[in-house]
C-alpha cells in the first residue's frame, strides 16, 4: 500500500477529541488523506463545503470527524430525541456502510446515538426504534427519511426533532441527482432549518450538483482535490488504479470473461453488468461454470436479501460478485483486486464510479472493460471525457466455448431459458437508451452475434427486432413451449394455467373475440356509435327524397344560408337555382323580408 498523506491528525489547528484520535490509531489511519486535510478544518470552522474528489479519497470521514467534533462541542447537549445530524446517502449499501465507520467514533461517546434509515425494512419498527433509543446521528436514504417526516400520525414528528440540527451531509451527491432523488431532496430541506452547517461530497460535480450547491449551501468553500502524480491534473480515478479494455465480438465476451475469472479464481473480483435481469441471468451462468469460489448476486430490484449478501461479500477474503450500478458508488468493499465492466454504463461518469471500487485509499487495482468492435471508439471518448486513459489487453487464448452448455442449461431448466430472453430485451433497451448515443447505436448491434452471445434458443418477440431478418442466427429445433420448470411445483403451476387457457380457447371457438386492449368506456361509445350511423342510414333509405334530389337541396340551403349571411346578392342567388336545372325560384317566393335580405 502506497501512503497518500497530507499531515498526521495532530497536525491540525483545531485539535480533535483525544477519545477520535483514539480511535483513528485504532483504524490504522495515522495520517489524513488531501481531501480530509483540506474539509475538516473548514467545516470545523462553520464553513459550508463542496467536495469534489477521485473515488477511494477518504471522503467519509472527512465528514464523519466533524460532525462528531460540531456535536462535541454543543453548549446544549442533545436530548435523546433531538437531531444534530443527519447524513443522506443514495443507495442502503453506502448508508450501512457510513453507520458502520460512524459506528467506531460514537462507540466511546455513550451520550450520542445514532440510527440507520434505509429501503428495504419495516418503517414502523423504525418509528418505534426512534421513539425508544433516539437518534441525535441520522444515516439515511432520501426516500425512506422523506417518508419519516410524515410518521406524525404514528408519534414521530421528526419536524420538531430536527430543529436542533447542526450538520447536513449529502454524499455521492451527484448520484442523488442521477437517481431521480431531486424531489425528495428538496421536500427534505424544507423541514430542515436554514442555520446549519451543510456538506456536499461528491466524486464528479455536475450542473445539477452546481444547482443543488446554490440553493441548500450558504457561501460555501469550493474543495477539488486531484490526484498527485496522475497523467493529467483533471483525472479522475486514482493514480494507482491500471484501467484495461479489451475488444471482442459479442458472441465471444462471455468465453473470455468465463477464461478471465478461472484465472484469477483466488482474487475479489466486481463484475458489472447493464440490467438487474443479465446480472439474474449470467450470475446463474457464472455459478454453474465458475467451479471452486462463491458467486453472490446483487441488483436494485432486490428488496430484503442486499444488505445480507452485501454485508456477506465484504467479509470473504476471495469471490465474485455480480451487480448493477447499484454498486458503483461510494461503496468500499475490502480488497476488490478487479473490477469487471461486462457492459459499458450508461453514462461515462458511471465508468469512473465502477472503476474507483478497487484502488481505493492508496492501494492498487485493476479495471477492464469489455468492449464490442464497434464501440472502440468509447476509448477516445472516456480519455478527452473524463480524463481516463485506458491501456488495451490482448484476446486471451486457448479459451473454451461454453455457450452450447448455457443452451443446454436452457434446455433443461425454463427458469434459465426465460432468464436468458429477459436478459437480451433488457439489454437492448438498455443499449438504446446510453448517453452516449453516437457510439452506442442500436443499428450498429449484430443482433445475431449479440443472441449467440447470450446463447438464446429462439429470438424473441420486440419492437426493436420487428421486420429483421438474422440468417447469421440458428434458432433451435425445439418448441421452447414445451421446456419444463426443473423446479417441480413452478411447472405444476405452469401446466394448471395452460390447461386453462387451452380450456378457454375451446369455449371461446365460435364466439366474437372480444378486445382487450382497448377500455370497455370506449368499446361502448364505439357500439353507440355504429347504432346511430345505422339509424341515420335507415331514414335516409326510408325517405322519399332521390340521391339527385337530395343533393340539390343540399346545394340550395348552402346558396340560402350565403345569401342570408350578405355574402352573394339577390341576382346570384337566383342564377344560382336557375343553374341546377330544375326550377327557378325568386326572394320573394322564400318569403324573406327586405330587412334580411339586406343584412
Amino acid at each position: 500500500m502506497e501512503h497518500v498523506t497530507e499531515g498526521s491528525w495532530e497536525s491540525l489547528a483545531t485539535p480533535l477529541h483525544p477519545r477520535v484520535l483514539g480511535v483513528l490509531r485504532e483504524l490504522g489511519f495515522p495520517y489524513m488523506t488531501p481531501v480530509q486535510s483540506a474539509t475538516i478544518p473548514l467545516f470545523m470552522k462553520n464553513k459550508d463545503v463542496a467536495a469534489e474528489a477521485v473515488t477511494g479519497s477518504g471522503k467519509t470521514l472527512a465528514f464523519v470527524i466533524p460532525i462528531l467534533e460540531m456535536l462535541l462541542r454543543r453548549e446544549e447537549k442533545l436530548k435523546k430525541s433531538q437531531v444534530g445530524a443527519i447524513i443522506i446517502t443514495p443507495t442502503r449499501e453506502l448508508a450501512i456502510q457510513i453507520d458502520e465507520v460512524l459506528s467506531h467514533f460514537t462507540k466511546p461517546f455513550p451520550q450520542f446515538s445514532q440510527i440507520l434509515w434505509i429501503g428495504g425494512r419495516n418503517p414502523g419498527e423504525d418509528v418505534t426504534r426512534f421513539k425508544e433509543q433516539g437518534g441525535n446521528i441520522i444515516v439515511a436514504t432520501p426516500g425512506r427519511l422523506e417518508d419519516m417526516f410524515r410518521r406524525k400520525a404514528e408519534g414521530l414528528d421528526l419536524t420538531s426533532c430536527v430543529r436542533s440540527l447542526d450538520v447536513l451531509v449529502l454524499d455521492e451527491a451527484d448520484r442523488l441527482l442521477d437517481m431521480g432523488f431531486e424531489a425528495s431532496i428538496n421536500t427534505i430541506l424544507e423541514f430542515l432549518p436554514k442555520q446549519r452547517r451543510t456538506g456536499l461530497f461528491s466524486a464528479t460535480q455536475t450542473q445539477e450538483v452546481e444547482n443543488l450547491v446554490r440553493a441548500g449551501l450558504r457561501n460555501p468553500v469550493r474543495i477539488s482535490v486531484k490526484e498527485k502524480g496522475a497523467a493529467s491534473s483533471t483525472q479522475k480515478t486514482p493514480s494507482r488504479l491500471e484501467n484495461y479494455y479489451m475488444v471482442c465480438k459479442a458472441d465471444e465476451k462471455f468465453n473470455q470473461l468465463v477464461h478471465f475469472l478461472r484465472n484469477h479464481k483466488q482474487e475479489k473480483h466486481l463484475v458489472f453488468f447493464s440490467t438487474c435481469a443479465c446480472v439474474e441471468y449470467y450470475g446463474r451462468a457464472l455459478e454453474a461454470l465458475v467451479r471452486s469460489v462463491t458467486i453472490m448476486c446483487i441488483h436494485g430490484k432486490m428488496k430484503y436479501k442486499r444488505n445480507k449478501i452485501f454485508m456477506e461479500f465484504r467479509k470473504l477474503q476471495s469471490g465474485i460478485l455480480v451487480c448493477t450500478d447499484v454498486m458503483a458508488r461510494g461503496i468500499d468493499i475490502p480488497e476488490v483486486n478487479w473490477v469487471l465492466q461486462y457492459d459499458p454504463p450508461s453514462s461515462a461518469s458511471a465508468f469512473v464510479h465502477r472503476c474507483g471500487r478497487t484502488a481505493r485509499i492508496g492501494h492498487g487495482g485493476s479495471a477492464l472493460v469489455f468492449l464490442l468492435p464497434m464501440e472502440e471508439s468509447y476509448i477516445n471518448f472516456l480519455a478527452i471525457n473524463q480524463k481516463c486513459p485506458l491501456q488495451e489487453m490482448k484476446l486471451q487464448k486457448n479459451t473454451v466455448d461454453l455457450l452450447p452448455k448455457l443452451k443446454s442449461m436452457a434446455l433443461a431448466d425454463r427458469a434459465m431459458f426465460e432468464k436468458g430472453m429477459k436478459a437480451f430485451v433488457s439489454y437492448v433497451q438498455a443499449y438504446v437508451k446510453h448517453e452516449c448515443n453516437l457510439i452506442f447505436r442500436l443499428k450498429d448491434l449484430d443482433f445475431a452475434s449479440l443472441a449467440r452471445g447470450f446463447a438464446l434458443l429462439r429470438m424473441p418477440r420486440m419492437p426493436e427486432l420487428r421486420g429483421k431478418q438474422f440468417p447469421d442466427f440458428v434458432p433451435v429445433d425445439v418448441n421452447t413451449d414445451t421446456i419444463p420448470f426443473k423446479d417441480k411445483i413452478r411447472e405444476k403451476q405452469r401446466q394448471k394455467l395452460l390447461d386453462q387457457q387451452r380450456k378457454e380457447k375451446i369455449d371461446n371457438e365460435g364466439r366474437r373475440k372480444f378486445i382487450k386492449n382497448k377500455a370497455w368506456s370506449k368499446q361502448k361509445a364505439k357500439k353507440e356509435k355504429k347504432k346511430k350511423m345505422n339509424e341515420k342510414r335507415k331514414r335516409e333509405e326510408g325517405s322519399d327524397i332521390e340521391d339527385e334530389d337530395m343533393e340539390e337541396l343540399l346545394n340550395d340551403t348552402r346558396l340560402l344560408k350565403k345569401f342570408k349571411k350578405g355574402k352573394i346578392t339577390e341576382e346570384e342567388f337566383e342564377k344560382g337555382f336557375l343553374t341546377s336545372g330544375k326550377r327557378t325560384v325568386k326572394v320573394a317566393d322564400l318569403g324573406i323580408s327586405d330587412s334580411e335580405a339586406d343584412c
